[in-house]
Formats: C-alpha cells, sequence, structure tokens
C-alpha cells in the first residue's frame, strides 16, 4: 500500500448537475420555436408578394 506523506493527491470534485430549464423557460423556448417555423413558411410567400409589387410598380 502507497503512503502519501506530500499528500500531493487531489480529491476529485464532483460534477455538478445539469442545469434544466425552468416551465417558463421551457414554454418560452416553444414559442421561439413555433414562430420561427411559421416565419419560414410564410416568408417566402411574403417575399413573393413584395417582389410582385415592385415589379409591377416599375411597370415590367
Amino acid at each position: 500500500m502507497y503512503l502519501d506523506e506530500k499528500n500531493s493527491w487531489t480529491p476529485i470534485e464532483p460534477e455538478r448537475p445539469r442545469r434544466s430549464l425552468t416551465d417558463r423557460e421551457e414554454k418560452m423556448l416553444l414559442w421561439s420555436i413555433a414562430a420561427f417555423v411559421v416565419t419560414l413558411v410564410i416568408a417566402p410567400i411574403g417575399g413573393a408578394t413584395v417582389i410582385e409589387a415592385f415589379l409591377a410598380v416599375l411597370g415590367l
């Protein structure tokens, strides 16, 4: 058996538990994701409409 006279070994600190989201944070995250998904669908349609209106104003 080894006797550590110099006390050179330091104990390993246990990892802190991972922080989880609170109910409010989780709800906000889900609403944000839903808003982004809706934007992914609506934005191209709105962009095409703006481009068509711009072309109509120019008379092309």
